[in-house]
Formats: C-alpha cells, structure tokens, sequence
C-alpha cells in the first residue's frame, strides 16, 4: 500500500526545492512549544523575564525550531520518510508577530541507503532564523 504523498527515492533529483512553508510566529508557538519540550528557561514564556535578559520579547526554544524543521521535511517526503538526522545552527531569535519562512533544496543522495539531504534554513523578517541540513530515507 502506497501512502499519499510520500516521495520515492528515484523521483528525487538533486536540486529539486522543496515547497516553502510559512509559519507565523505567536506567543501561543513560543510558550507552547517550551513546555511541551519541558523547556522552562523563562525567556520562552515570561516577558518581563524576556525584557530582563535584554530580549524585546519572548524568544523560540532550539527544541521547537527543531520539531519545525521536521515538520517541513515530513511534508515533503511523506509520512514513511525516516529520518537519519536533523542537524540545525540557530541566528536570528524568533520573536512574536513575526513570520519564519522555510525553505531548502535536495543537496545530496546516496543511491545505495536511499537516503535523501535537504538543505534548508528558515527566514524571518530581521534574517536566518535556523539553517541546516536534514537526512531522510526514502522508499
């Protein structure tokens, strides 16, 4: 059984884009996302605390970032894609009322594991929010 929207290894060409996704940044994101990731460094949540470390707002925790970039690899490899590895730098913060974009590229394949690497970096509107790569496996 094929699964919708899951890509095959032999469909894949170096070079091909993977759709951009937008995500807009909100306040419910950024707290949400460190408590989910048991992340309870008060700049994630509190923004007076924020204010305090010298951050105009509550910033975005590496962990949700990270689950984001799989989000965007995910929907476009398909739900059978498995990952190798996920392999992300940080720059510019996250910050609400902002819109990070998510873009990338096939940069590598290797015909014998099946496996797939997507460069990829995430934009807002002051810069590279997230840069990296992603390794997955195809059918």
């Amino acid at each position: 059984m094929t699964l919708m929207n899951t890509k095959k290894f032999n469909d894949v060409k170096l070079g091909d884009q993977l759709p951009a996704l937008s995500i807009p940044i909100t306040v419910p994101l950024i707290a949400g996302g460190a408590i989910a990731t048991r992340d309870y460094f008060p700049g994630h949540h509190d923004l007076e605390a924020a204010k305090a470390l010298g951050s105009p707002h509550i910033f975005m925790n590496i962990l949700t970032t990270n689950g984001l970039v799989e989000k965007f690899v995910e929907e476009w490899a398909g739900p059978q894609a498995i990952f190798k590895s996920i392999k992300i730098k940080l720059g510019i913060p996250n910050y609400p009322g902002d819109t990070m974009v998510l873009t990338g590229e096939v940069s590598d394949l290797n015909p014998q594991a099946k496996s797939v690497t997507v460069s990829l970096k995430g934009k807002n509107g002051m810069g590279n929010h997230v840069t990296g790569t992603a390794c997955v496996i195809l059918q």
